[in-house]
């Protein structure tokens, strides 16, 4: 490779790394206890805990778990109700001043099926969870912010494509994995930081690219809804607003048939951004540890409880649903999340070393340039 090439993949690699580094710690850092939010929030007490009743106890009407939500929370409506794999006996319900209003402003909590019992979830709503969440979503910034982040992503990227171009010609010279352990003290944090750098490259490029995609959520939900949603629901365009919806006892059982094989992950309710101001959506997952993260909305009419569409999916969405367990690495279980984090510190290290020889580097030009000033 040519030196005036190598200098410029090097102006590149130098100022895309010192742009988002920042903004990578604070994620890197941030994203560390997210890896393991379900044990967090169980040790800080940010869980809910379900009381202990016989195995066979009967669970709720859905209609009835609707009717405990609303009586809960009498000044507002419910948004979503859903379902977690991890707490069979519990429904996560989302409830707001109004069915649109944005997922900031709701409130979450969690209902017994068997009792209609209303539980609280701190980490849903503000806890020390939430926090790092928010941080690492979009830094309690909105849109603006996930964009921003989806930037920073984006020159991360190229910060690491740039670095592998670099780093090939570079290791012509030395073993792999080589430490020059006599020469200078800039000179091992270098090949350190390569050797970190070039060892975490396909996991940060996964995280990265993963990291974009999530953080551009709100924009292709956006896009489903203008292209895929608003085909669904075209035949109820010129009709009068929903009156009054149908009870919600049968809904679960209306979309299991609409999708054999599949089982409820959420339901939206009429007026949500993931349903039409005429129908449920319940959103329908497979039972795989892939499929399980895929949806298939089944839009019901809300008030004669007809099933009006089996949505499909768009490429963009399954990017979507994918990525989010991806990025925090919640598809292999434990050792998948000790592994996330081990690489997530091993980052850390290549973005402070990456300042660190950057610094170095400035400081040496500029004594050389009062020497010979």
């Amino acid at each position: 490779m040519q030196s005036s090439t190598i200098r410029r993949w090097s102006t590149v690699h130098t100022w895309t790394s010192l742009i988002c580094t920042v903004f990578l710690l604070m994620l890197a850092i941030t994203g560390l206890p997210l890896i393991f939010h379900h044990e967090l929030e169980h040790l800080l007490g940010e869980a809910p805990e379900l009381r202990e009743m016989p195995a066979d106890t009967p669970r709720l009407d859905l209609e009835q778990v609707v009717l405990a939500a609303e009586r809960h929370r009498p000044d507002e409506v419910v948004q979503y109700l859903g379902w977690e794999a991890d707490e069979p006996n519990g429904v996560v319900a989302i409830m707001a001043a109004t069915a649109g209003t944005e997922p900031n402003s709701s409130h979450t909590f969690m209902l017994d099926a068997r009792t209609g019992e209303a539980v609280e979830m701190p980490a849903a709503n503000g806890g020390i969870m939430m926090f790092f969440l928010r941080m690492h979503v979009d830094m309690f910034a909105g849109l603006p912010g996930k964009l921003l982040l989806a930037f920073m992503g984006v020159l991360f990227v190229v910060a690491i494509v740039s670095g592998v171009v670099l780093y090939a010609p570079f290791m012509r010279r030395l073993d792999f994995a080589e430490v020059r352990h006599d020469r200078s003290r800039r000179t091992r944090w270098l090949d350190l930081h390569n050797l970190i750098g070039i060892v975490t490259l396909t996991w940060a490029l996964v995280v990265g690219v993963t990291g974009v995609i999530t953080a551009t959520a709100d924009l292709l939900i956006a896009a489903w809804r203008n292209e895929s949603l608003a085909a669904m629901v075209e035949p109820y365009r010129d009709a009068p607003p929903l009156q009054q919806r149908a009870q919600a006892s049968d809904l679960l059982e209306i979309a299991r048939r609409a999708t054999p094989g599949m089982v409820p992950d959420f339901i939206a309710f009429p007026g949500t951004r993931f349903s039409s101001e005429h129908h449920y959506a319940v959103f329908m997952v497979g039972d795989s540890h892939v499929t399980s993260h895929l949806w298939t909305p089944v839009l019901i009419d809300a008030q004669t409880l007809e099933v009006t569409a089996v949505g499909t999916r768009p490429w963009y969405m399954d990017a979507l649903s994918l990525s989010s367990p991806l990025h925090f690495g919640d598809y292999g279980g434990r050792p998948m999340q000790i592994l996330w984090a081990v690489l997530d510190l091993l980052t850390i290290f290549v973005l402070i070393s990456g300042l660190y020889l950057w610094w170095v580097r400035r400081r040496s030009v500029s004594t050389a340039r009062a020497v010979t000033a």
